[in-house]
C-alpha cells in the first residue's frame, strides 16, 4: 500500500490561470483496461479517454503510471490501495461511497449486440429478459441489468471473450456500450453477423480515484476537465476517435 507520507495534497486554490500549479500524488497510480475505441492497449493510438487522461494529468503537472489489467482486478486495486485511479468508470448509484469521483470523462450508451440468425430478439429486448447476457466480468453493466430485470448473466474476462461466448453459443446477447461495440465488431471483422439494438441506458464515466483523494483534490481535477472542455480540447480528442 502506498504511504500516505508520499502524497502530496492537491493544492485548494488551484485555478484555470495559465501559471497555476497543483501538487498530487507523487506515485499515483491509473489503471485501466483495454477498451476500444476509449482506451487501447499495444495500438499506436492511446484510445479517446486515454488521450483525455493524459491532458488532464498534464493539465494537473502529474506524471501518472498507468497499468492495463482485468477489470475486476483494477476495481479492486482502486478501492484497497491509496493514490490509485481509476477509468473509464461506470457512476452508479451502489458505487457513490466506494471512489472519489474525479472528472466526469464520456457519455455511455449502453444497448445490447446479438448474432442476426440468433435467439434474442433486439426489436423487443423487454421480452428478452430470460435470455443469456455476457458482459465484462466486474463492469457496471450488472447493475444495470439486473435493474432492468435481466438476471442471467455470463460474465467474460475481456471483449474478444465476450465475442467468443456469443459464437460459441454461451450467450444470446451481450450489453455493452455503443462505441466499443462497435469498435469490437469492427475489429473483428465480423460486424454483418451481428445487430445492435438501440441504447437502453445512457450514464457517465468518469476518472475515479481511491478514497484518499480529498475534496480539494477532486475540485482540481474537475476544474482542470471544466476548462478542457471550455477550450475545446475535450471535443477534439473526442472528434479524433469518431466520438464527438
Amino acid at each position: 500500500m502506498v504511504d500516505r507520507r508520499q502524497i502530496l495534497t492537491l493544492a485548494a486554490a488551484y485555478s484555470l490561470a495559465p501559471n497555476a500549479q497543483a501538487a498530487a500524488p507523487r506515485q499515483l497510480h491509473m489503471v485501466t483496461a483495454h477498451l476500444p475505441p476509449l482506451v487501447l492497449e499495444n495500438s499506436s493510438r492511446p484510445g479517446a479517454l486515454m488521450e483525455m487522461v493524459r491532458e488532464l494529468c498534464r493539465r494537473l503537472k502529474l506524471a501518472p503510471k498507468t497499468q492495463f489489467m482485468p477489470w475486476r482486478r483494477a476495481l479492486f486495486l482502486t478501492t484497497t490501495m491509496q493514490a490509485t485511479a481509476i477509468f473509464p468508470l461506470t457512476r452508479l448509484a451502489e458505487r457513490e461511497a466506494q471512489f472519489r469521483w474525479l472528472a466526469p470523462l464520456y457519455e455511455e450508451h449502453f444497448g445490447f449486440l446479438a448474432l442476426r440468425q440468433g435467439s434474442f430478439d433486439l426489436a423487443h429486448v423487454q421480452d428478452m429478459k430470460a435470455k443469456r447476457i455476457a458482459l465484462l466480468r466486474g463492469a457496471g453493466q450488472a447493475a444495470i441489468l439486473s435493474e432492468l430485470g435481466y438476471h442471467n448473466l455470463v460474465e467474460a474476462a475481456s471483449v474478444d471473450e465476450v465475442h467468443r461466448f456469443l459464437l460459441g453459443g454461451m450467450a444470446d446477447a451481450a450489453f455493452g456500450e455503443r462505441n466499443i461495440i462497435r469498435a469490437s465488431l469492427k475489429s473483428h471483422g465480423g460486424g454483418e453477423q451481428f445487430d445492435v439494438s438501440a441504447p437502453v441506458r445512457n450514464t457517465t464515466a468518469w476518472l475515479a480515484g481511491s478514497l484518499d483523494f480529498t475534496e480539494d483534490e477532486a475540485r482540481a481535477f474537475q476544474r482542470a476537465m471544466d476548462a478542457m472542455a471550455a477550450d475545446g480540447s475535450k471535443r477534439r480528442i473526442l472528434s479524433r476517435y469518431g466520438l464527438a
